[in-house]
């Protein structure tokens, strides 16, 4: 990508913590990647040394010319073509473009997934009624609440789909943050004690929406993701009756809480990474991560998909006291993997789709700082694709192998 502004360095450093809250001390699959696809390139340029020397001994080289151009022609993506949507928040845009180019770069014909662009509420839906064939966009566990969707022959969503690879286990690190000026004069703050303390509801709400009614107006998001109904059952759950969420236009709300944030006057919103969001709200500097009491986060009693405990368990995210508000620091979140949904038909129909969505594996950073490239204007369809392509040839090696395994797969 282009060189590095501060913006983006600052980006590749605040990701780079939060990447490590989210997924602690895991081995750099990225790296492991590119290793083997290196330890193959080298393999297989000593069989093709070999082959030469078979080739010189029967003189066949217009054989081996004629089937290099057979093998080009019968892609297994030749003549079939692919409905792919994304999703409504920018911070998917290029993971979108890039299985779309990787797709074609196997034959197939895959439309702009600009031109389709669906909130979960209807992605989910179209997906299981055979309407859309895959997304590179969805993020678990939260997601699985739409697999209970009806669909038109009475079966559910669920019924008709698959989750396939590992795009970016453990990369959506979410939760909520406030200004740190507040956290700074209240050491330990929490939702919990937000909720309770006529002080701080008092200090809350007379910056908010509707001042002046008790009630804590949080920013949270828009109506047709799923965040808004986990928050909203966050607060049912935990007996935050001072307290409920605005929903409107996602960037609109992070504009409001930049504004907040530099006036010093209170605010709470809902964010996550990869993005380009704490580069504006930044952890330590203007923000906060805001902590809850373990015994408020969610344990599936109410919606079972909206569990975000493992085993049974509040797990709190590696962040310390200097960008969280408490310690242990429980988000109320856990760290969302990112990965494909695709319809179960298209997936027994493109063997070779099926093995690629399988092995792509995308960097949370390379993620983050193509965010910050977008937001900071880079933001047509050309420049997203653009992000995609330069992504791609920065992993070349990494990709070839991605590819040769799709096609014999294919």
């Amino acid at each position: 990508m282009k060189s590095m502004t501060k913006s983006l360095w600052l980006a590749l450093l605040v990701v780079f913590a939060l990447f490590a809250a989210a997924c602690g001390d895991d081995d750099d699959s990225t790296s492991e990647t590119s290793a083997s696809a290196d330890d193959a390139a080298a393999e297989e340029e000593d069989h093709s040394d070999d082959d030469d020397h078979g080739d010189d001994d029967h003189g066949d080289d217009d054989d081996h010319d004629h089937d290099e151009e057979e093998a080009v022609a019968s892609l297994p993506g030749e003549g079939v073509s692919v409905t792919m949507a994304r999703a409504n928040w920018s911070t998917g845009y290029m993971q979108a473009a890039i299985y779309k180019a990787l797709l074609e770069e196997l034959g197939y014909e895959v439309n702009e997934p600009a031109d389709l662009e669906l909130p979960p509420s209807n992605f989910f839906t179209a997906l299981g009624e055979g309407e859309v064939d895959f997304w590179a966009n969805s993020w678990y566990p939260g997601h699985s609440s739409w697999w209970n969707n009806e669909l038109s022959d009475g079966s559910i969503v669920g019924d008709k789909i698959s989750v396939v690879g590992e795009e970016m286990m453990a990369g959506g690190l979410q939760g909520f943050l406030t200004n740190k000026s507040i956290v700074d004069a209240n050491p330990g703050l929490t939702f919990d004690q937000i909720a309770s303390d006529p002080d701080l509801i008092a200090l809350y709400d007379a910056a908010d929406t509707t001042p002046g009614d008790g009630i804590v107006q949080m920013l949270g998001c828009p109506e047709d993701w799923t965040c808004d109904d986990i928050i909203n059952e966050n607060i049912e759950f935990a007996g935050w009756d001072t307290m409920e969420q605005t929903k409107a236009g996602y960037d609109a709300m992070v504009a409001e809480a930049v504004g907040r944030a530099a006036d010093d006057v209170p605010f709470i919103i809902y964010t996550w990474t990869p993005s380009a969001y704490v580069t504006q709200l930044i952890p330590g500097d203007n923000a906060m991560w805001l902590a809850m009491e373990a015994d408020s986060v969610l344990d599936g009693s109410i919606t079972p998909e909206f569990d975000q405990r493992v085993d049974g368990v509040a797990v709190p995210a590696a962040l310390g006291t200097d960008t969280c508000s408490a310690d242990p620091c429980h988000l109320g979140w856990v760290a969302a993997d990112i990965q494909v949904s695709a319809n179960n038909e298209f997936l027994a129909a493109n063997p070779a789709a099926e093995a690629l969505f399988e092995q792509v594996q995308i960097s949370v950073i390379d993620v983050a700082l193509q965010n910050v490239l977008y937001d900071g204007g880079e933001n047509t369809t050309e420049d997203v694709n653009g992000h995609a392509a330069d992504w791609i040839a920065d992993n070349r090696a990494q990709v070839d192998e991605w590819i040769a395994t799709a096609i014999a797969a294919g």
